[in-house]
């Protein structure tokens, strides 16, 4: 889900942090993509009529599939070197966000299926302007499932492309990849990467290119030098918007908790200096987990082994017996214009 509303914030605040790109500007570049995130997009539009799903002749979806393939040969095609991450066990922060969208997902299916028993099946145009109709609300009841995860885990590592599997959260492996120059940016469509400290960070890099929808690029520097903070106070910020980790505050938005971190510099200073009478008037969250969630727990640090190993690709000319299986902990790697296999070992994101 992100930082609720930072996208506007940024924006309005920060323009010249925010630049539209084309696809072909990242020719030979390494880029770090949260695959749980592009997973979910191929589930919710690839092959979709309606409220069907395009499936195989066993019943078994493959929206995932067509739709990684598809956007990674056009990845590839354009020069780039794709790095897909895929998440691993979920913090104990976001227990309570995820079980929300259990939650939320478990209405959505039953709306979802309502709708469906209320349509006119003998009117071909009434049924497809329902299924238009509840487009929206049923996409809630999409999940990635751990299935879904290997089947394009097996796709990625048949067509040469390293697959990083992130001990805990993907966006935030792939920062830390980006922080140790491993790759040039990070593409997901949550805000949130730019938290976790990513230099550079991509949105729309996975969109369809019927849309031809820019790529938007973030440079964090620039945003924190437009924004007049530092990157702790913009870790603040965030948490104040409203983030995966705990629940936003009734009153207070992005615009009004960027004054207040440029008023006070941090949460700790706001409570300490705001008005009581004006602190009441902001709604508390449920559980209030914002002290937790800016924890030196929460940090993530890269770790890779020494000597440091390099990012490498498939090279078209490399024979099929010689191309390493990516099991466990290890991905397939092979040095470009090279037949000659090499390890690949995961780098991890642990807490310091």
């Amino acid at each position: 889900m992100g930082i609720k509303g930072l996208t506007k914030l940024l924006a309005d605040n920060a323009p010249m942090a925010i630049k539209e790109q084309k696809l072909e500007s990242y020719f030979g570049r390494e880029i770090a993509i949260d695959a749980s995130m592009s997973i979910y997009q191929f589930l919710v539009v690839v092959g979709r009529r309606g409220a069907e799903m395009l499936t195989n002749e066993a019943g078994e979806v493959t929206s995932h599939l067509l739709g990684m393939f598809t956007r990674t040969i056009r990845l590839m095609e354009a020069g780039i070197k794709p790095v897909y991450v895929f998440d691993g066990k979920p913090p104990d922060l976001k227990k309570q966000e995820l079980a929300k969208r259990f939650s939320r997902r478990a209405d959505a299916t039953k709306d979802l299926n309502e709708a469906l028993k209320g349509m006119v099946r003998d009117a071909l145009g009434c049924l497809m302007n329902k299924c238009m109709a509840i487009r929206h609300p049923s996409l809630e009841a999409f999940q990635v499932t751990e299935q879904h995860n290997e089947d394009c885990k097996k796709l990625l590592r048949l067509m040469g492309v390293p697959v990083i599997e992130a001990p805990c959260e993907a966006e935030a492996q792939c920062a830390a990849l980006c922080r140790a120059d491993k790759v040039f940016a990070v593409a997901s469509e949550d805000m949130d990467s730019l938290t976790f400290g990513a230099p550079r960070f991509l949105r729309h890099l996975m969109g369809p290119s019927s849309k031809k929808i820019p790529v938007l690029e973030f440079e964090v520097s620039k945003v924190l030098e437009e924004l007049n903070l530092n990157m702790d106070q913009f870790i603040d910020l965030c948490i104040l918007a409203g983030c995966d980790y705990c629940d936003s505050i009734r009153g207070i938005g992005g615009l009004t908790a960027l004054k207040l971190i440029r008023q006070h510099g941090s949460i700790e200073h706001i409570l300490e200096n705001i008005n009581k009478q004006r602190l009441g008037s902001f709604s508390k969250p449920v559980v209030s987990t914002s002290v937790t969630a800016k924890g030196k727990g929460t940090k993530c640090v890269l770790t890779v082994p020494k000597p440091v190993t390099k990012l490498t690709w498939y090279s078209t000319g490399a024979s099929f017996h010689s191309r390493p299986k990516g099991i466990g902990n290890i991905a397939p790697s092979v040095d470009l214009g090279s037949k000659q296999s090499m390890p690949f070992s995961r780098s991890l994101c642990c807490a310091s």
